[in-house]
């Protein structure tokens, strides 16, 4: 079994920035990434803004653990990079997860004041099988409409572009709409412990 020290760590971040500067927003965004690429561990990232003329910028990278990600974190690249913002990029709220049991914690949000790492452990992650059902939940509806409403516009490309596009579309979908709906709905089962006999 994995120490939670060699779990992938995925790091969420949301940051606010003026609209009107959405240049320069994706630029800087861009400028952070190829930067942190260069970095043993990196396995990715991604950004999204939640509609057209958002203030708001919701950003993960994951690193392949936590010793990675600190020297990301620590690194003089890193402190640059975010001093390039100063003034236009606000940092507003920031959550890590190792593993995919991070989808089944209740959100917490990290005070400005206290240092990284510090925060209260997160009760026990619900039981695999749990984690499972409550995966497919969300995962057979949104596949199925993916079948009816993109499939058709992706059948002459060849199946790796179709899946490619597919996940490209859907996982945002999961990771922002549908999961987070699904563990809330379902917190007080995914909680639940079996009676002790």
């Amino acid at each position: 079994m994995q120490t939670l020290a060699a779990l992938p760590v995925t790091v969420a971040i949301t940051r606010r920035a003026d609209p009107g500067r959405t240049a320069e927003m994706a630029a800087w965004v861009r400028a952070g990434t190829s930067l942190a690429e260069d970095f043993p561990g990196f396995l990715g990232t991604g950004w999204v803004r939640p509609e057209e003329g958002s203030s708001e910028w919701h950003m993960l990278y994951r690193f392949a653990d936590a010793e990675s990600l600190r020297n990301w974190e620590e690194s003089s690249q890193r402190q640059w990079w975010l001093s390039s913002a100063e003034g236009f990029v606000e940092h507003t709220r920031e959550e890590r997860r190792s593993g995919i049991e991070g989808w089944f914690d209740p959100p917490r949000e990290q005070r400005p004041d206290e240092p990284a790492g510090t925060a209260p452990a997160a009760p026990p992650a619900p039981p695999r099988w749990k984690q499972a059902v409550t995966i497919w939940l969300g995962f057979f509806p949104v596949s199925l409409v993916a079948a009816v409403l993109l499939m058709p516009h992706l059948t002459g490309l060849n199946v790796v572009l179709r899946t490619l596009i597919s996940t490209l579309a859907l996982t945002p979908v999961m990771t922002y709409l549908v999961l987070p709906r699904i563990t809330k709905a379902l917190q007080p089962w995914l909680r639940r412990r079996p009676r002790e006999s």
